[in-house]
């Protein structure tokens, strides 16, 4: 507790203990720094990632499409038996058969603008939309294939799984990488301690001669470093959130990586980087100095 009030508390004797000016001091300013600006990009990812695998999960879950492959002059018949069957089924809310226009700009992306639709064999989609209960989608396969030949159900089990998968472990990385970070902070403000310790061996002696305790010695040395670590930490953040504002935005239908940016109370979370780099430079100098002065004893 007394280290802690010694964080606000200036103590410009305690402060003297530690050099004002150096390396250690420009090693711990940039690491935060640079640490906290990655780190803004990392949670950014995460939540991008959280955001895409939760759409992908809500939207394709309730979405199906049936295809329709038949001869020209049975193509109507069976896509009005379809949509019969459809009506007539527990568990779907809509079912609609997609325009040749929509089917059109389905395909546009592939083989361009303008693309003869009614003039190929293109098979004709049906969008099927469930319900919150859901449908018997073997038993939905069954009864076409008895009634609808030409008809096939595609509930996108096959490759909407994988897409939230890959979402989901691309939101754990992110989350991965701040821990990393994290530990990448705590070990360069440990060197810039230990050095800064090693370099006033004979301070810190002269210090004990006189009746300083090894917590007023710690904590002058975990103040300056925390503080340093804070002000590093706070330039770092403002700098990643303003490369972010930067970035290309993009709607819900927008890819990881065009949608990066942070999204409404999202922006609050960078604000916790400086606090979380000043707690993690605290513990690594608490620790740092400890271990130092036990040495030095």
């Amino acid at each position: 507790m007394t280290i802690l009030r010694g964080l606000w508390t200036r103590d410009k004797a305690a402060d003297r203990v530690v050099p004002p000016a150096g390396y250690t001091v420009t090693l711990t300013l940039f690491s935060a720094g640079a640490m906290a600006f990655l780190a803004v990009f990392a949670l950014a990812l995460s939540l991008a990632a959280g955001r895409l695998a939760d759409r992908w999960g809500d939207e394709l879950a309730r979405a199906s499409t049936i295809r329709i492959s038949a001869p020209a002059g049975q193509m109507a018949a069976q896509t009005e038996a379809a949509l019969r069957v459809l009506q007539q089924t527990p568990g779907v809310a809509e079912a609609r058969a997609l325009s040749t226009e929509e089917q059109q700009a389905l395909l546009e992306p592939w083989f361009g603008p303008g693309l003869p639709v009614e003039d190929l064999p293109v098979p004709q989609l049906i969008e099927v939309i469930e319900d919150g209960a859901g449908f018997d989608a073997d038993g939905l396969r069954l009864r076409l294939q008895a009634e609808v030949p030409g008809a096939v159900l595609d509930d996108h089990t096959r490759w909407r799984q994988p897409l939230v998968t890959a979402a989901g472990r691309l939101r754990a990385l992110g989350w991965v990488a701040l821990v990393l970070l994290c530990g990448a902070v705590a070990a360069m403000v440990t060197l810039a301690a230990n050095a800064a310790l090693a370099a006033n061996a004979q301070v810190i002696a002269v210090l004990r001669l006189v009746g300083a305790t090894d917590g007023y010695i710690a904590g002058a040395f975990v103040r300056r470093f925390t503080l340093r670590s804070l002000t590093g930490a706070a330039v770092g953040t403002a700098a990643g959130l303003a490369a972010l504002a930067l970035l290309p935005s993009a709607d819900d239908a927008g890819a990881v990586l065009t949608g990066l940016g942070l999204r409404g109370w999202h922006w609050v979370w960078p604000l916790f980087i400086p606090l979380l780099a000043a707690l993690v430079a605290w513990l690594a100098t608490e620790a740092a100095a400890r271990r130092v002065l036990g040495g030095l004893a």
